[in-house]
């Protein structure tokens, strides 16, 4: 066949592949602007430091995030936390990195700057309610900053990913509501029930969730900040909390489970012999697969029936 020489197609055919053409361009424009009515079928990977924090994302997001978090054994202490290569490379792939902060996951800022990422958002959750090193850094037990970072974490996901935007509201409305349900009619019970009691802790792990609890913390705050981070307690101190058990000023002793050193577990002893009941917290999810509203209630149940067999209500 020559070169110069042209074939022509039948009008039929030349019609059928514009046609084709335009389905093509227009299919390819629809994907690219997809809307909350539907979904935008990304998954967004986050990074958690702590899995309390990881369990309120993975709800959160649904089936549209993968949440991973770093801490999740029982037995770690998240202040000493030696991050792993493989923790590096996961902080290095995240698209989300939520932290505690408020110098209670320092390590974490290390891997942030060790592995930056273009576009990586990044909550630091001490930061978002104003909590610096040196204030009580235990924010997952404050029922407020529960709600203010569960919605935080809902809006961070719609700006990473706006054509999911329905589903993160009503997945952050359904874990508020349903979710977070039991959690808020215990505490809502203890209050009720055993408004002002007296009771007694050995950190400030407690502190948030006492007065939310409308119980009275009558232990030292310089005492339960001492314990919490690891540091020598006053003699005055030591000799308060002593006293209070001894003289029965307090009613309940709340002490943190996965943090019992010898002078801790003299003053469960102590405790315990006084007749005065205990009950206990723990820092992380216990046990590690368990949700955070899971968590919680089973611990505020066990603070309910504490305070249940020293009071007789």
């Amino acid at each position: 066949m020559s070169p110069s020489r042209r074939v022509a197609l039948p009008s039929a055919l030349i019609s059928m592949f514009f046609l084709l053409l335009l389905a093509a361009c227009s299919g390819s424009n629809a994907q690219g602007s997809s809307t909350g009515s539907g979904s935008s079928g990304k998954t967004i990977e986050v990074v958690a430091a702590e899995n309390f924090w990881g369990s309120i994302a993975s709800q959160v997001g649904g089936s549209h995030v993968h949440v991973t978090s770093l801490i999740v054994d029982p037995n770690a202490d998240p202040h000493s936390y030696e991050p792993t290569t493989a923790n590096a490379r996961v902080v290095a792939d995240a698209q989300y990195v939520i932290f505690n902060g408020a110098g209670y996951d320092p390590w974490i800022d290390k891997l942030l700057k060790a592995n930056p990422a273009s576009g990586r958002k990044e909550l630091n959750v001490g930061d978002f309610n104003g909590k610096h090193e040196g204030d009580n850094p235990h924010m997952w037990y404050n029922p407020d900053y529960v709600t203010a970072v569960t919605n935080k974490i809902r809006d961070d996901l719609k700006t990473l990913d706006p054509g999911d935007a329905t589903a993160f509201d009503q997945s952050d409305q359904a874990f508020l509501t349903n979710g977070l349900k039991q959690y808020h009619t215990l505490i809502a019970d203890i209050k009720a029930k055993y408004s002002e009691t007296p009771v007694g802790a050995t950190e400030s792990i407690f502190s948030y969730l006492a007065p939310a609890l409308g119980l009275k913390l009558v232990t030292p705050y310089s005492y339960l900040k001492a314990v919490s981070e690891g540091q020598d307690i006053a003699a005055a101190d030591q000799a308060t909390v002593e006293q209070q058990i001894k003289q029965k000023q307090i009613k309940v002793l709340i002490y943190n489970s996965q943090n019992t050193p010898n002078n801790i577990q003299a003053l469960i002893n102590l405790a315990k012999a006084n007749n005065i009941p205990v009950a206990t917290i723990t820092e992380t999810l216990t046990p590690a697969n368990a949700s955070f509203e899971e968590w919680q209630s089973a611990q505020l149940q066990g603070i309910e029936t504490a305070l249940a067999q020293a009071t007789g209500k």
